[in-house]
């Protein structure tokens, strides 16, 4: 083989990685997955996709190296390959936000909006929970919240949160998070608490990059 049909190749072999990422409902798929293990029924319902779509989008992300599944009965379940895939997505969005005109146009016109205070960075939110000065507010569906959450967090999701505001100490500082930092989920629930009079925060990213960074987690 030459040198030039091995980096032909090699490339190849890259770009069935980008291939598998050029789609939105995949990369939506995967933060989804990113969350916690789930089954192909589960997924089609939390995105809004037929099973049959679904299925054919897991096929290419497992193709590409990305997710594993295993078989349990008779279901299949999905998760991450590892918490790289985390990172290879991370950097997809940072690219993105920094380098396209329309990802910042819709950030503005939709997130920032909502909330144009900075978020809190995840490293030092960890240092405010170990001195005991936040609540920290998990507003993902509770199954999401029971195969991962960040240390402490109180899981209210955001359909519940006006009934079960009683579960928070609203003498402290609430810091919510949610899937992604564009998980609109957090953005609603601190322009709510905020309604409410209580001080509110969200936190920079997500539960998976914070399970990336290394951070503790819970289970």
């Amino acid at each position: 083989m030459s040198s030039n049909h091995f980096k032909q190749e090699l490339f190849a072999q890259f770009a069935r990685v980008g291939k598998a990422m050029s789609n939105g409902n995949r990369l939506e798929l995967l933060e989804f997955i990113a969350q916690g293990e789930r089954s192909v029924d589960e997924l089609a319902k939390v995105s809004g996709l037929s099973v049959a779509n679904t299925s054919q989008h897991l096929k290419l992300l497992r193709q590409a190296g990305l997710i594993t599944c295993t078989k349990r009965g008779l279901k299949v379940f999905y998760r991450l390959s590892g918490d790289d895939v985390i990172d290879l997505f991370t950097s997809l969005r940072h690219v993105a936000e920094h380098r396209l005109a329309d990802v910042q146009q819709l950030l503005n016109t939709f997130l920032t909006v909502k909330d144009d205070l900075e978020p809190i960075p995840a490293t030092e939110l960890l240092g405010r929970v170990r001195d005991g000065l936040v609540t920290v507010l998990d507003v993902r569906p509770s199954e999401e919240y029971k195969a991962g959450h960040v240390p402490g967090a109180v899981n209210i999701p955001l359909s519940e949160l006006e009934e079960h505001l009683n579960k928070l100490d609203t003498t402290q500082e609430v810091v919510a998070y949610c899937r992604g930092p564009h998980c609109v989920l957090a953005f609603d629930a601190v322009k709510k608490l905020r309604q409410k009079g209580i001080t509110a925060h969200r936190m920079e990213d997500g539960f998976p990059e914070w399970k990336s960074a290394g951070l503790p987690i819970e289970h």
